[in-house]
C-alpha cells in the first residue's frame, strides 16, 4: 500500500514543527521531543512548509534548524517501518524520494540554512544536517549514519554529499561502521563548522550567523546557487558559471548600492530580494 502523502488544505493534529523569527534569522524547531524529533510524515511535511515559509519571507536573511528538548534528530520514527511497509518496494522507495526532496530544499533553499544540533544527529537527522549549508554543534554532540545498525540504508544525501565534505574513505568509514563521532569530531573532519560547548552553543550559533544577517538576500543567494551547482561541473564550465554569476551580481541594485555605501562612508541600504 502507498502512502498519501499529498498536503491536506488545513492542517490538523499536532504541531510537530514549529517556525519563529527574530532579528532576521527564521529558527524551525523540531517539536517532537518525547521521541528525540523522529520523523513521521506530518513532520516531514510540516519541515517542508516552514521552509517555504522562511523562503518567501523578506525580512528573514538565515534559517536555523533546531530540535527541541536539547537534541536534534534521532532519525525516522521505525514505528512506520514495520516489515510489511518495508517489504513493499512502492513504499521503500517512496520514504527515500520524499526525504531526499524535502531535506534537499534545506539544502536549495534561496537563503543559508545552519543546522544547530544538539544530542542525537543521527540516521534521518544526520542526513537532515549534512543537508544544510552549515553545522554549529555541541561539542558532546552524538553525530552519524547509523543506518547500517539496523541493515537499512540512507536515502536522502549521504552518498553524495558525504564524499564531497570528508572525502571517500571516512565517508565508508561512517556508512559502513555505524559509529557515532562527537561534535567536536564533526568539526575536525569537516562535517560542522564550529564545535562548542553545551552551554555555549546558543552563544556560537549567534556569532556564526551575525555576519550573514545583514548581506544582501540576492546575492547571497545566487552566490550559494553558485557555489552549489560547482560541485559536479568540469573545471571550464564552473569558470563560465563564475563568469555569469559575477556579471548577473554586478548588475543588481545591490550591487551599486554596496559601491555608494563604501564611497559614502554609510551602511549599504539592501533592496533586491
Amino acid at each position: 500500500m502507498s502512502v498519501d502523502l499529498q498536503p491536506e488544505p488545513v492542517r490538523t493534529g499536532p504541531e510537530f514543527v514549529q517556525y519563529e523569527v527574530a532579528d532576521r534569522v527564521a529558527t524551525i524547531w523540531l517539536n517532537r521531543p518525547e521521541v528525540k524529533n523522529c520523523v513521521n510524515w506530518a513532520l516531514l511535511q510540516q519541515f517542508g512548509e516552514a521552509l517555504e515559509q522562511a523562503e518567501r519571507d523578506p525580512d528573514v536573511r538565515v534559517v536555523l534548524v533546531r530540535g527541541r528538548g536539547h537534541t536534534f534528530c534521532a532519525g525516522a520514527d521505525l514505528k512506520m517501518l514495520d516489515a510489511d511497509f518495508l517489504g513493499t518496494t512502492n513504499n521503500s522507495v517512496e520514504i527515500a524520494q520524499v526525504s531526499a526532496r524535502i531535506w534537499g530544499r534545506a539544502f536549495n533553499l534561496a537563503k543559508p540554512t545552519v543546522a544547530v544540533v544538539e544530542g542525537y544527529a543521527v540516521a534521518g537527522g544526520f542526513e537532515l544536517m549534512i543537508s544544510c549549508d552549515f553545522a554549529v554543534v555541541a561539542d558532546d554532540a552524538q553525530i552519524g549514519d547509523y543506518h547500517i545498525r539496523r541493515a537499512l540504508f540512507g536515502g536522502a544525501g549521504p552518498i553524495y554529499r558525504l564524499p564531497r565534505y570528508i572525502g571517500l574513505r571516512r565517508t565508508k568509514e561512517l556508512l559502513l561502521t555505524g559509529k557515532l563521532l562527537s561534535g567536536r569530531q564533526c568539526a575536525d573532519w569537516g562535517l560542522a563548522n564550529v564545535s562548542a560547548p553545551a552551554g555555549e552553543l546558543d552563544a556560537a550559533v549567534a556569532e556564526f550567523v551575525a555576519p550573514m544577517t545583514d548581506k544582501s538576500a540576492f546575492t547571497m543567494r545566487i552566490t550559494k546557487l553558485a557555489a552549489n551547482r560547482g560541485l559536479d561541473g568540469d573545471t571550464e564550465t564552473l569558470i563560465a558559471l563564475e563568469s555569469m554569476t559575477c556579471n548577473v551580481a554586478h548588475q543588481s541594485n545591490d550591487a551599486r548600492e554596496g559601491v555608494q555605501a563604501f564611497l559614502q562612508k554609510r551602511d549599504p541600504m539592501w533592496t533586491d530580494s
